[in-house]
């Protein structure tokens, strides 16, 4: 699910609680998560329900000022026609947060970390390519870096998510930066092309 930033803050802070959508079939389930720039969503909570179900209460609890509001935000960024309410909450801060920032690595960590990325590069080398060019040209679009890598944008953006996943990449307003962790890995795993 995508949020705007106040309502992200809002989750967040618990003044939002609910949100609304309109999809062909629901697209996430009571009891699973979501990492977001606020760090995780649980939800608790989803059900169809009819737009005249939906109380100003609901709205307030969802950041809107009325029921009419809501709807009308809904319906602009409609993906289906069943209305659905999410009961969600904070679940708190993104894991992989702390692990970004965790640049003292052991030598079995760093070597577990070589074995990771050499698995990702078993089809072609790319890990090495991807967080040097990050290092090297922080916070430009990822349509311009994946251009220097001779790659269509949206498979540049998976490989680079996959580094997220390990703590070594993060995503900016625009394109993405090194984080203490990627940087310590090219500067130990790749260094001298040790990582080759």
């Amino acid at each position: 699910m995508i949020f705007t930033a106040a309502h992200l803050e809002g989750i967040r802070s618990g003044a939002v609680t609910l949100a609304f959508r309109r999809w062909d079939r629901a697209r996430v389930r009571a009891g699973s998560s979501q990492r977001t720039a606020a760090g995780v969503i649980a939800f608790d909570a989803v059900e169809e329900i009819s737009p005249a179900e939906v109380t100003d209460a609901d709205a307030e609890a969802a950041g809107f000022p009325s029921a009419e509001k809501l709807l009308a935000f809904v319906d602009r960024k409609a993906h289906g026609p069943i209305l659905y309410r999410i009961a969600l909450r904070y679940g708190g801060a993104d894991p992989r947060q702390a692990l970004r920032e965790n640049a003292e690595l052991s030598d079995a960590e760093l070597e577990k970390l070589r074995r990771r990325l050499a698995r990702m590069d078993a089809n072609g080398d790319w890990t090495e390519a991807t967080l040097r060019l990050i290092g090297e040209r922080p916070a430009v679009v990822s349509t311009e870096l994946a251009e220097a890598m001779s790659m269509e944008r949206q498979p540049f953006k998976i490989r680079v998510r996959r580094l997220k996943e390990l703590g070594l990449t993060e995503s900016l307003e625009v394109g993405y930066r090194l984080s203490p962790r990627g940087r310590r890995v090219l500067d130990t795993v790749f260094a001298d092309g040790a990582g080759a």
